[in-house]
């Protein structure tokens, strides 16, 4: 009996400049180059942010010009209420671009490339997030912006505004998170955005256009206890110098992002 040795094509070598890295990049770089990698998308692509920040704007112009008239108080008191509320919630109706961005990046390989990588799964959920989270703070900044121009007014200090500003960011990083995980279980990129119109239900029964106290009785339960309209209250109350309703408007995002974070790593776990 004869053995023959067995001879294996010898690795192909790099091309010159590139170096094979010692160790697999850490979770911090990893984060920062998925988030580099989804910024770079949306600066080679304008129209991926811009239509957002046109359709918030719209929205805004809507709901001030149009219907402010009709409410009750005029239309100058309407804006003081509706802009806090709106721009809290300016994420619910951009979030569907990023859950369609992460369906997209699955369906067209992009996903399982980054998953046959030696990347820890929470590098990819957090680099996602921080690329999202600056692009939701610009758009949270353009619609604030817009609410001055249509007549919104702080009811206390410059330092009370930044406060309420601050937590519509936090809502920015929370509700990031709900659309990745909508974007990641969704089978295509149109099913995505089907289904980030959940939202839509959720903004609306809410206390952000109008009162929840008037609506009908039957649905003032699911107005008042569901998480929008405490985050609502709670900017409303901060821009006047109150901390009515922080304190359930932080438990909120806390859970949901206890609930979400994992969500999303298990997604890509299972690419």
């Amino acid at each position: 009996m004869t053995t023959e040795a067995v001879t294996y094509p010898a690795r192909p070598a790099l091309p010159a400049g590139i170096t094979r890295p010692a160790a697999p990049p850490r979770a911090a770089r990893a984060s920062l180059e998925v988030a580099r990698r989804a910024l770079r998308k949306y600066y080679r692509t304008p129209g991926l942010w811009a239509m957002g920040v046109v359709q918030s704007v719209l929205f805004l112009f809507t709901f001030r010009y149009v219907f402010g008239g009709y409410i009750s108080g005029g239309a100058s008191r309407y804006a003081d209420f509706f802009v806090p509320g709106y721009v809290a919630t300016i994420v619910l109706f951009t979030g569907g671009g990023i859950a369609v961005a992460v369906a997209e990046d699955r369906t067209g390989g992009f996903t399982g490339r980054l998953l046959s990588l030696p990347l820890p799964r929470l590098s990819i959920v957090a680099g996602r997030a921080a690329a999202d989270f600056l692009t939701n703070g610009w758009s949270i900044l353009v619609t604030a912006a817009f609410g001055f121009l249509f007549g919104f007014r702080l009811g206390g200090t410059v330092t009370d505004g930044l406060a309420a500003f601050g937590l519509c960011l936090v809502y920015g990083l929370v509700f990031t998170v709900v659309f990745m995980v909508l974007g990641l279980i969704a089978p295509n990129s149109q099913a995505a955005q089907g289904m980030s119109m959940i939202a839509f239900v959720f903004a609306f029964i809410s206390s952000t256009y109008v009162p929840a106290a008037t609506m009908p009785g039957w649905l003032q339960p699911f107005a008042k206890y569901q998480p929008i309209t405490p985050m609502v209250d709670a900017v409303r109350s901060l821009i006047i110098g109150s901390t009515s309703d922080l304190g359930l408007a932080l438990a909120w995002s806390a859970l949901l992002l206890v609930i979400f974070t994992p969500l999303a790593v298990l997604g890509y776990r299972r690419g």
